[in-house]
């Protein structure tokens, strides 16, 4: 099992050379992948519950420092040489997809090919509402705007028509190193996220969930592959811990025993000195020993 990290940016101690300092170390240390969410807006009494959490409150605050996910990862990949980059997730059904399919085929490319582009629905209506985007089929609205990048990233000349989306003939370019395009990964919970990444994708994020929920997870997943004629094995399972449970070897080992393929540890330290210190143990107790 590989070890990635989320990159500590909600921590109003982190700036951008402690991020660089973080992804230049991590990579030393042998961690498989940065990875990193996103929010556009934050709102300071949020209409919509956050379900990972106990009370239903996001574990950041609406003053949080949340930079756009591609462009931090397209200035840390330009100081790493071989750690991969994932987001984790964005939040495809309110932005553009034309533009989206710009940014995630120029990072692949400025990268060398070490993108995982991990896709989600998300659960603020007030964040779609600020972007302009109905709330409702956003499910159905992420499907068709994955087939409008797929297009773009693949095709010498592009187009699509759908409910959505019109794309009309054209040409996009630098298309992406990795082939036929980044790994398509889906965040989330439920059916609806497992069915995208049985049709669609080559591996599932998850976040907060205990090694017997992951387990059921993989299960399910497991099934739906198998009714499409593919295999478990052939998608990425990766879980992130945020503020629900500690992080040991031990736990490690119940997520590992339950199919998770890589793991990624939060940052926890209220300083840049203490977060380093953390990083260290991480590589020291963690890496390398599943």
């Amino acid at each position: 099992m590989d070890i990635g990290i989320n990159l500590p940016v909600v921590n109003p101690a982190t700036d951008p050379a402690f991020l660089r300092d973080i992804a230049v170390r991590a990579e030393e240390l042998g961690f498989a992948e940065l990875y990193l969410g996103e929010h556009v807006v934050l709102f300071d009494d949020p209409a919509d519950e956050y379900r990972q959490s106990d009370d239903g409150t996001a574990f950041f605050p609406s003053m949080a420092n949340l930079p756009d996910p591609i462009q931090t990862l397209t200035y840390l990949a330009a100081c790493t040489s071989r750690i991969r980059l994932a987001t984790g997730v964005v939040i495809l059904p309110q932005r553009n997809p034309v533009y989206t399919a710009k940014h995630v085929a120029t990072l692949d490319w400025l990268s060398g090919g070490r993108f995982d582009f991990t896709i989600g629905t998300g659960w603020s209506s007030e964040e779609y509402a600020a972007c302009a985007t109905p709330f409702d089929a956003r499910g159905e609205r992420c499907r068709e705007y994955v087939e409008v990048m797929r297009s773009l990233w693949c095709a010498p000349v592009s187009s699509f028509s759908g409910r959505f989306y019109e794309l009309p003939a054209c040409r996009q370019h630098p298309k992406p190193v990795q082939q036929p395009h980044p790994p398509l990964w889906f965040g989330g919970f439920g059916d609806a996220t497992f069915r995208r990444v049985a049709d669609l994708g080559s591996g599932y994020y998850g976040f907060d969930q205990t090694p017997a929920e992951i387990a059921v997870v993989r299960q399910r997943l497991a099934e739906l592959l198998t009714e499409r004629g593919r295999r478990i094995e052939d998608i990425t399972i990766s879980h992130g811990v945020y503020n629900r449970m500690p992080v040991s070897p031990e736990t490690l080992a119940e997520y590992r025993d339950a199919g998770v393929d890589q793991f990624v540890v939060s940052l926890r330290g209220a300083e840049q000195s203490a977060m380093q210190e953390e990083l260290e143990r991480f590589g020291r107790e963690l890496v390398g020993r599943f």
